[in-house]
């Protein structure tokens, strides 16, 4: 990283004074209560060098934009595959639409009105999309630029869209409607045709009831002025477009849910409500010819076969050389009700049923010709789950499925937490791969992905990055994630250390959660030693090393007890606080709580020292990778369950791990495998504590406590919930509890008439990182998670009301780092930063042997140096920069693989990177501490301890996370705060550089996983099945379009099918069928203007030239369109000379025949 320069002395005393770098306040809408400022009579404190520093970032650098979504698009509704191009395009109940071809090729577009997705359309090789909405709007999006655009809106103001379909290579669209009536689109002008299909005309007069909705629209492959039009109540009928006349109607008794054609035109296959499939003759439609319920029982007596749950959806594909494909989804008898949801393919006389792991939501069958009238040759099928995507490959009779290249498995087991690396050592990627791609299923079809349209390619971006998801299962997931891709490296299951919890033991044992109690809660990751520390839910620290090696190995454990002894109330006002005798008094201490695992359990025992899951004891064979070195379990005291993790920080040059909850802070060497600190938040101030605090009676506390149920109707506790520390429930990708407990209590409740309101749904997290009560604007308690989840307000009390009631303080940001842990201090030394949630900030000075060949013999000495800095508000991160303002790592040990076997003596040491700069004497006159806060930034200078800058950054809101990060060779400080606001500040002056009201946070996902990286990258959940990627770089804003993959190819549309003369001639309608004529205002007028309105799109010239980038994109796009279209010309004028030589030579056959038989008589035949 490149030094920041000094600025000279002269040049900087204007910009240098106290108000000259003051810049205003952060900016509307942040609730920022001013700008930087230098607090007086500090200036010159330490020969502070306030003027050496010139900063190179400015707002310039800064914009903010959606890069990329990851993942598996969430709550899908419709599909839809360009058979040319090889797109697909999947719809969603948000409105979303995701655009997937070959891996790299993944795009997002969104309706603006957030309707659902009812269908999609491709305009084949065209390089358009239609899609149809909820609130009965019609959409065409132009996918010939990177990212799609809507080119025209059309919205039914008195009908309502069920059903749309697009012929191949036609510009009318059929759309059937809710009254049962048929209207025609215009796609090139989306206007509605004078042309209506009434309900009342393409029924029978004679029929008193209403068919319903339209349900199937198709045009027959024989003829395209035939139109077969299926209602849902059974009724079909194929409509002459040219006469505007029914040519037949058919009738069945149960509802039609689809309609599929065979290829010749003759013969169409319908499913129904009864698990029936009907296929059905033009020549013959009194009835249908074949009526088969492929899984009803055949009756005995001869009867029809039971009816079976609806066929909703079947496809008729031919194929030349075997028997047609039927493909259905549903149709499963009834009396199976536990059989998952299916596809079944049949094939000649062998019907396979493929079950799925989720309901299906559709499917396409994919085949070789994107013509109707030919021999479909399908070679795999589509299935669109809720949630997953999978194909399946038709062209080997076991249908083995392919393997999917994309990241939509995210979700597999919900995210709990994320943590986004960018630029790291290029190494990393191909060794986790490696070691990951040993776990590789095996039985995929090994034919290529089929869906693989588009181009993409790396563009300018090569560093590499990596993204880490932990999961509510235990599992953590490493990801590539560079060139804004994504593809699973690496999968490690942190679960396999524990002993599995066996059906009925949960009550027995301690856990203090009912679901998921292996849910990775928090973790951390040093990328250059490649240490791994996880963090889970029932209160546990794993620390991981990683090995190319595979071991056999037993896992070593420790457990530490870490509880306040005494319970505190900090009263800077007592007489505001009821007395704590009364409060307990009104609370139902007494209720029985059915398999509660609080103070005394059922069987009347207190649980004590032990821990809430237990480590496997034997030797454990552990696969190259990850492997557990250490697991540290906090443990139950005097019946109380230990509080979960808030803060979590690992050292590897150091050997040390250090994690804080609300009680307080523990340090253990993993090296020595011995617990170094375990002390109450209290303790480690000593005689410095800032807040005059009242003990009470364990008795009475003890009481209490036991009294609090976790959002108890009592107003007394209802008042200590909304009056809790903002961050005593953390939302800062710190502390979270199952049920928002009070930390006042300690209490977790496992009782069974809690957990019922409490359970989670289906995909949520198992517990909630909620901020306290005194953020949420809902009367407590609240009774279900869902309403827990997504009720976030921006309104809290503030820190000084917090501090007034709260009784525990928690532990919310930890960091090593070679410091001046005292003022007097000359040179730097191993030291701990610890913040708390009441804004306050503790160095813990840790003595470290002196040579490396007593580090696992000598005990490491941890002491708090007895200084406290302030901030308002939960302490969020700290970082430190050195006297020339730039970011100093944390110290590590080089990796070495602990199991190889190859390393001699001597390079079995270990190897230590300090980051001391090659000039000492720089390092040693001082540097510059960054603590951030969820209220205020402030940087101090060291050793000194001065408050250089301080800037405020929120007042009514707070942030949800901040991180020290790097961009264009400079640093800055990024955060997000709960009201949407994404800053950055610049270092070490907080200047604002950029501000933007960019992200309300609508859900507690957002918060939880939203997080910074370097190079001006940023990520969060945007739902549970997807990772939303950001830059709130101008330089990657500004090369996006590089990046990103074209939708489009040029690809040439494949020929038709040469028919026979004699096949053309009796084989289909002799005359060409011109929708233009039929369709055009010219003869079928002007539909009613009330009907529908049409809407211009925002997707015109400007998103084109945007995407094309620049005036040679237009001008070879226009080249791609005159060749395109000269090519169609030039088909068009060899299809014209070829039928005029075929009329030619047929009406010489037929003069020679005349002239032949001319004179002859009719005796002479």
């Amino acid at each position: 990283m490149k030094k920041f320069n000094f600025r000279k002395v002269l040049d900087g005393l204007t910009a240098s004074s106290p108000g000259g770098s003051s810049g205003g306040s952060s900016g509307g809408g942040s609730g920022a209560g001013g700008g930087s400022m230098h607090p007086g009579g500090t200036a010159g404190a330490a020969g502070t060098p306030r003027d050496e520093i010139q900063e190179t970032l400015t707002s310039d650098y800064f914009q903010i934009c959606k890069t990329v979504r990851h993942g598996f698009p969430y709550l899908p509704t419709a599909l839809a595959f360009d058979p040319v191009q090889k797109i697909l395009a999947i719809g969603t109940r948000t409105g979303a639409i995701r655009i997937l071809g070959r891996p790299g090729v993944d795009c997002y577009c969104q309706h603006e009105s957030g309707a659902a997705v009812l269908q999609l359309q491709f305009l084949i090789n065209e390089g358009a999309l239609v899609s149809a909405s909820a609130d009965d709007a019609l959409h065409l999006w132009n996918l010939r630029q990177k990212r799609p655009a809507i080119l025209h809106s059309l919205k039914f103001n008195r009908e309502r869209i069920t059903y749309c379909h697009l012929p191949f290579q036609s510009k009318w669209l059929y759309v059937g409607t809710e009254r049962g009536n048929t209207h025609i689109v215009n796609i090139e002008s989306f206007i509605l045709s004078g042309y209506v299909i009434m309900w009342n005309k393409a029924i029978e007069l004679s029929t008193k009831t209403h068919p319903g909705p339209v349900v199937h629209l198709s045009d027959s492959p024989r003829d395209e002025g035939k139109l077969l039009i299926g209602y849902e109540n059974g009724t079909i009928v194929f409509w002459d477009l040219r006469s505007k006349r029914a040519d037949l109607r058919a009738y069945y008794d149960e509802a039609i849910h689809s309609v599929a054609w065979h290829h010749e035109g003759k013969q169409f296959m319908c499913s129904h409500s009864d698990g029936s499939l009907t296929l059905w003759n033009l020549k013959s439609p009194n009835r249908p010819f074949q009526t088969t319920i492929p899984h009803g029982k055949i009756q005995r007596d001869g009867k029809k076969p039971e009816s079976c749950k609806p066929i909703l959806k079947v496809e008729y594909k031919t194929c030349k050389n075997s028997e047609p494909f039927v493909i259905f989804s549903g149709g499963l008898s009834y009396d199976k009700a536990c059989r998952r949801p299916s596809l079944t393919i049949m094939h000649g006389k062998a019907i396979t049923v493929l079950e799925m792991d989720h309901p299906i939501v559709d499917f396409l069958t994919l085949c070789e010709t994107p013509y109707p009238n030919e021999f479909q040759e399908p070679y795999a099928v589509v299935v669109l789950l809720e949630k997953d995507l999978i194909v399946v490959d038709l062209t080997q009779s076991n249908f083995p499925i392919f393997e999917n290249p994309y990241p939509i498995d995210i979700h597999e087991s919900p995210v709990t937490c994320t943590q986004y690396f960018a630029d790291c050592p290029p190494d990393l990627i191909p060794v986790l791969y490696s070691v990951g791609a040993k776990h590789k299923k095996q039985g995929y079809s090994n034919k290529e992905w089929p869906v693989s349209g588009g181009a993409w390619n790396l563009g300018a971006q090569t560093y590499p990055e990596i993204i880490i998801t932990g999961h509510a299962d235990g599992s953590v997931k490493f990801w590539d994630a560079s060139a804004i891709t994504l593809q699973m490296l690496y999968k490690l299951k942190t679960s396999k250390v524990f002993e599995k919890q066996k059906v009925g033991e949960g009550k027995a044992t301690a856990e203090i959660v009912e679901e998921d109690p292996f849910a990775v809660q928090m973790m951390y990751w040093c990328p250059e030693s490649r240490i791994f520390c996880v963090a889970g839910v029932s209160a546990y620290v794993v620390v991981y090393r990683f090995s190319k090696h595979e071991v056999n190995t037993e896992i070593a454990s420790l457990e530490v007890r870490l509880q306040s002894e005494v319970e505190d109330i900090i009263t800077p006002e007592p007489e505001i606080i009821p007395s704590f005798p009364d409060a307990s008094s009104q609370l139902p201490s007494s209720k029985s709580l059915s398999g509660s695992t609080n103070t005394v359990t059922c069987e009347g025992t207190m649980k004590d020292s032990i821990p809430c899951l237990s480590v496997k004891t034997r030797p454990v064979r552990m696969p190259p990778g990850y492997q557990a070195e250490l697991v540290i379990q906090l443990v139950w005291v005097d019946g109380e369950p230990p509080q979960q993790i808030t803060s979590l920080a690992v050292n590897s040059a150091y050997g040390l791990v250090a994690f804080g909850n609300c009680n307080g802070l523990a340090v253990v060497d993993f090296m020595q495998k011995t617990v170094l600190l375990s002390m109450g938040t209290l303790d480690l101030y000593g005689s410095s504590d800032p807040y005059q605090r009242q003990p009470r009676s364990p008795r009475k506390s003890r009481q209490f406590a036991a009294g609090l149920t976790e959002l108890s109707d009592s107003p007394v506790s209802l008042e200590l919930e909304r009056c809790k520390s903002p961050t005593s429930d953390h939302v800062n990708g710190h502390c979270t509890s199952p049920t928002s407990q009070s930390c006042s209590s300690g209490k977790r409740l496992s009782s069974a008439d809690v957990s019922k309101a409490n359970r989670r749904g289906p995909g949520r997290p198992p517990f909630r990182k909620a901020q306290s009560a005194a953020c949420m604007e809902i009367s407590l308690p609240v009774t279900t998670e869902e309403n827990r989840e997504n009720s976030f307000s921006r309104s809290r009390s503030s820190s000084v009301s917090s501090i007034d009631r709260d009784s525990k303080e928690s532990i919310t940001a930890l960091y090593f780092m070679e410091s001046f842990a005292r003022k007097n201090d000359s040179a730097v030394s191993s030291c701990l930063w610890v913040g708390t949630g009441l804004g306050m900030v503790l160095i813990l000075s840790l003595n470290l042997p002196a040579t490396d060949d007593l580090r696992l013999s000598e005990p490491v000495m941890v002491s708090p140096s007895g200084k406290i800095l302030t901030l308002k508000g939960a302490v969020l991160t700290f970082a430190c920069l050195d006297c020339m303002g730039t970011l100093t790592h944390p110290p590590y040990e080089v990796w070495r693989d602990p199991h190889s076997a190859d390393d001699g003596e001597k390079t079995r040491r270990r190897k230590l990177v300090m980051h001391s700069p090659s000039s000492s004497q720089d390092m040693g006159d001082h540097q510059f501490a960054v603590i951030c806060s969820e209220k205020q930034a402030k940087v101090f200078s060291l050793p000194s301890q001065t408050c250089l800058y301080v800037h405020n950054i929120t007042e009514t809101s707070f942030l949800l996370r901040a991180d020290v990060v790097t961009l264009c060779n400079s640093v800055c400080l990024a955060c997000f705060c709960a009201n949407g606001h994404i800053m950055t500040l610049s270092l070490p002056s907080l200047r604002p550089l950029l501000d933007v009201n960019y992200l309300p946070v609508t859900d507690m996902r957002i918060a939880r996983t939203f997080c910074f990286t370097n190079e001006g990258q940023a990520l969060y959940l945007s739902s549970p099945t997807e990772i939303q990627r950001l830059t709130y770089s101008q330089e990657m804003c500004d090369n996006l379009q590089d990046m990103l993959g074209d939708l489009f190819t040029p690809v040439e549309t494949p020929e038709a099918q040469t028919r026979g003369f004699l096949k053309g001639l009796f084989g289909g309608s002799g005359q060409a069928f011109d929708r233009e004529e039929l369709f055009g205002e010219a003869t079928a007028g002007k539909a009613s203007r009330s009907l529908a309105q049409h809407i211009p799109g925002s997707g015109g010239i400007e998103g084109v030239r945007g995407a094309a980038g620049g005036v040679i994109g237009d001008l070879t796009r226009a080249r791609i369109a005159l060749d395109e279209r000269g090519q169609k010309l030039g088909e068009l004028d060899e299809r014209t000379a070829s039928m005029m030589a075929s009329a030619e030579a047929f009406s010489k056959h037929a003069h020679e025949v005349m002239l032949k038989y001319k004179d002859k008589k009719w005796y002479q035949f």
